[in-house]
């Protein structure tokens, strides 16, 4: 019987995919512009990938003068022909998620299983790499938006309007958006898919960082910074970190939204401390917060007129 790929089990950090080959690729890897080129296999609804998303924004601070973060998506869940790991139907996955918030200490909210079930995860994957096609900068911003709505707002995002509305939140072109949806996107989309089964990826979230000889070094499941950051040292001997300010006001310039943990990350402060600080913030006016029972969502006022 096939596992559920929505069963992350928050102790490995992996959300897996139900028919994936336990294979290791050893075959080289094509090197990038930069020093060190991760290829990060994910989906807008893995759990565990927003679990590393402070991990992430963090290696991008430090050491994003020397990586490149190159998405694609691996297709969690097809649909809903599983019937394994505690999982059944949609309803279940909500206990799950609430469980999956507390050990990352991220915002989730699995409310959205019950109220508005998504059907498939590839709806949101195609339309990731539409955005793709008109801006990578952007097409990150969009998956960053359609997750804050999947995790946080309870809203299913394989309806076209909460697509439509992160296209336009991350500056791109909705209508551009849905025509690619419905033609080129879904070959890429695909192309992802047979990239990942090239490489023996079994879920998510897997990175593979590659040097500029194509030798790598992957990283599975969630980890702490600690293993990004050995990673880059791994494939680039001597890799000297970036410093970066530290300051509230220039990480929510940087980062739109910040959770708490991820602001606890970014800072080098406890969970506590960030709270703490947070919350004195927004007393002062600075801070919007997104709340849930599952932890707080934060921006910045001056962004969210």
């Amino acid at each position: 019987m096939q596992n559920n790929p929505l069963h992350c089990d928050p102790e490995t950090g992996v959300c897996e995919l139900p028919s994936a080959q336990n294979q290791e690729y050893t075959g080289p890897i094509e090197a990038g512009k930069k020093p060190v080129r991760i290829i990060y296999f994910t989906d807008p609804i893995c759990s565990t990938c927003w679990g590393i998303e402070p991990q992430l924004r963090k290696l991008k601070l430090e050491y994003g003068h020397l990586v490149d973060i190159e998405y694609r998506m691996g297709g969690l869940l097809p649909d809903w022909t599983y019937n394994s790991g505690g999982i059944s139907k949609p309803s279940d996955v909500a206990p799950h998620w609430d469980e999956v918030s507390r050990y990352y200490q991220m915002p989730i909210v699995g409310d959205v299983w019950i109220t508005d079930p998504l059907h498939s995860s590839y709806p949101p994957s195609i339309a990731f790499k539409a955005a793709q096609m008109q801006d990578e900068t952007r097409a990150i911003a969009f998956l960053r938006r359609i997750r804050e709505m999947v995790f946080i707002e309870k809203k299913n995002i394989t309806r076209w309007e909460h697509l439509a509305e992160a296209a336009e939140n991350a500056g791109l072109n909705a209508e551009t958006l849905k025509q690619d949806c419905e033609t080129r996107a879904n070959d890429a989309f695909q192309a992802d898919l047979q990239l990942a089964a090239q490489w023996g990826v079994r879920g998510f979230p897997t990175l593979f960082f590659v040097d500029g000889s194509g030798a790598h070094e992957k990283v599975y499941g969630f980890k702490p910074y600690q293993m990004f950051e050995n990673a880059v040292a791994k494939m680039q001997s001597g890799a000297q970190k970036n410093w970066y300010s530290k300051n509230w006001q220039d990480l929510f310039n940087q980062f739109p939204t910040l959770t708490t943990k991820e602001f606890a990350e970014l800072t080098g402060h406890t969970f506590e401390a960030a709270d703490q600080q947070l919350h004195a913030l927004q007393k002062e006016g600075f801070l919007k917060s997104f709340v849930t029972e599952n932890g707080i969502l934060w921006k910045y006022t001056s962004l969210s007129k």
